[in-house]
């Protein structure tokens, strides 16, 4: 099994590159404790998908480390690594086209395992992992019809995702009784609000109200190799739409989201209780840091992680 780390992202709320920030108790990155645990529940390669820009200080600080344990490549979202016939990006554009775009990075190395692509900056726990091995081994062989493709996303409640210091996008799922994933709209300006609630300030003069319970994609996805055509599909015709805006972004919770509503594939919500923690702002630094301290000192973790 493979995973996949989304690394590739400006932190322009964060203000720094964020993916290489040691957050743990002997220097330890997000992505650290990702690949650790991914690695517990059977994972042997993982691809990160980076800038060309940062390979250098990236391979010097995070790949290095897992030469002799894991599987390493590395895939390189660039603006200029886009489908025929857009051939040349946008001038005003300064950065490449969000998350559909930086898995599509990788369309070229995948091979014929099943996936999981995450966040590099987010803390998923051992959990997700776990729950997406487990997936991939009962679901995917006994798929009824294989010309759908079977995918999974690991479900959070969108209360405990939220930052104390800013608003964070998210994408927010409606899920059938057996836990089928049924829509997605992404939520750019998530707050918090008192009593676990929040709300959506992309559009101030019409809030969208959340009562905090509803599940939310917190980008780990469980993917078949099949998920990378409908997304070149969908890239190209989102590209036919978007391609001159400067800041639009085309975000991989929402292209899943078409093909469920198109009949392109299903999804499974597979519920995790692990604690999700992540760094949207530099305020967030402390409270993450005092979190995985406390998960070395409960034993969750070893004193060292490699």
């Amino acid at each position: 099994m493979t995973l996949i780390l989304l690394a590739a992202g400006l932190g322009s709320r964060y203000g720094g590159l964020k993916q290489i920030e040691p957050l743990g108790p002997h220097g330890e990155t997000l992505m650290d404790y990702s690949i650790y645990d991914a690695q517990r529940a059977g994972f042997d390669r993982v691809i990160f998908i980076i800038r060309r820009d940062f390979e250098a200080a990236f391979r010097d600080t995070i790949s290095s480390k897992y030469q002799s344990r894991l599987a390493i490549e590395h895939a390189f979202q660039s603006m200029d690594d886009v489908p025929h016939p857009f051939i040349k990006h946008a001038p005003a554009r300064q950065k490449p086209w969000g998350t559909t775009h930086a898995l599509l990075a990788a369309r070229h190395i995948i091979k014929k395992d099943p996936f999981v692509v995450i966040n590099a900056d987010d803390f998923y726990g051992l959990e997700s992992f776990q729950n997406h091995a487990k997936f991939f081994e009962t679901q995917i062989p006994k798929s009824p019809n294989p010309q759908i493709p079977k995918f999974a996303m690991a479900g959070y409640r969108l209360r405990n995702t939220l930052s104390p210091h800013g608003t964070v996008a998210r994408g927010v799922c409606r899920a059938s009784a057996t836990n089928q994933l049924l829509s997605i709209r992404e939520h750019t300006k998530i707050r918090a609000l008192e009593n676990g609630a929040a709300e959506d300030i992309a559009d101030p003069s019409a809030p969208v109200a959340f009562t905090g319970d509803e599940p939310v994609s917190l980008n780990n996805w469980a993917f078949t190799p099949a998920v990378m055509d409908l997304l070149v599909q969908y890239f190209c015709a989102w590209l036919c739409q978007n391609e001159g805006d400067p800041a639009k972004e085309c975000y991989l919770p929402t292209a899943v989201g078409h093909f469920i509503t198109k009949n392109q594939a299903t999804c499974s919500i597979l519920p995790c209780s692990a604690p999700w923690f992540g760094v949207t702002y530099k305020d967030d630094v402390p409270g993450v840091k005092s979190r995985l301290a406390a998960l070395h000192a409960e034993g969750v973790y070893p004193e060292k992680l490699w």
